[in-house]
């Protein structure tokens, strides 16, 4: 394996050794590649984990940060493409979960690190494959009901917002106030005199902020600050 770039601290030989050994199994083991990724990791029976030291993992980390920046080969943006355009097309209504370019941009940071992660300068069609079973299992499984529906009421921890109707008239509320003053930064007490102002009712005005926020309804910019994702 040879390095990236030369900086005053190199990585010990030691290190490079181990790390190539590493690589080496990785890559010979190309029928494994096909599998999906939640059973490539999977430990066989009786197998038990080799954890590396906590000095070389640490000096490996910081050469992979220092040294390797990966970037997508056309087949890895081909891939993390078609599910994006894929997701827009299924579940872009008024009903479910937006899919906003920051899931785009999620996509393409984690397959460039799942490839910076083996020390690799390219990010393959694979890398983009785990990715999205990662994005599939932490996402749409999370999200998605009975049906395969992105379903509003869910959230990442998996309770369902208390007034899903409560919900939806307040993003109505904020999106006409935009539509007046084309400011699309609201603080939290903007959005509650808001609510009040509508008669929309919310039991828990923090977990209904949380839960919009982490659905792409909004965006939170500071302590007390959200912004309005107009999609």
């Amino acid at each position: 394996m040879a390095l990236h770039g030369s900086k005053h601290v190199q990585p010990s030989l030691s290190m490079l050794s181990q790390t190539g050994s590493i690589r080496a199994s990785q890559t010979c083991s190309t029928s494994s590649a096909k599998l999906p990724l939640r059973e490539r990791i999977k430990l066989a029976s009786g197998e038990k984990l080799d954890l590396l030291p906590l000095p070389l993992l640490r000096k490996y980390i910081s050469y992979a940060r220092d040294y390797v920046h990966p970037k997508l080969t056309e087949s890895a943006a081909k891939v993390i493409q078609d599910f994006y355009v894929e997701l827009r097309r299924r579940h872009h209504t008024s009903d479910s979960t937006p899919i906003t370019t920051r899931q785009l941009e999620s996509l393409v940071r984690l397959t460039e690190a799942r490839a910076k992660l083996e020390l690799r300068e390219e990010a393959t069609e694979q890398d983009a494959s785990d990715i999205i079973e990662i994005m599939k299992y932490s996402m749409v499984d999370t999200y998605s009901d009975e049906t395969g529906v992105l379903d509003f009421t869910r959230t990442q921890h998996g309770a369902g917002m208390s007034n899903r109707a409560g919900a939806k008239a307040l993003i109505n509320v904020m999106r006409r106030q935009f539509q007046v003053t084309l400011d699309d930064v609201f603080s939290v007490a903007d959005i509650k005199l808001l609510a009040q102002r509508h008669s929309i009712v919310v039991k828990d005005f923090d977990s209904l902020l949380s839960s919009l926020n982490e659905q792409g309804y909004l965006l939170m910019k500071g302590q007390s600050t959200y912004q309005l994702q107009i999609t």
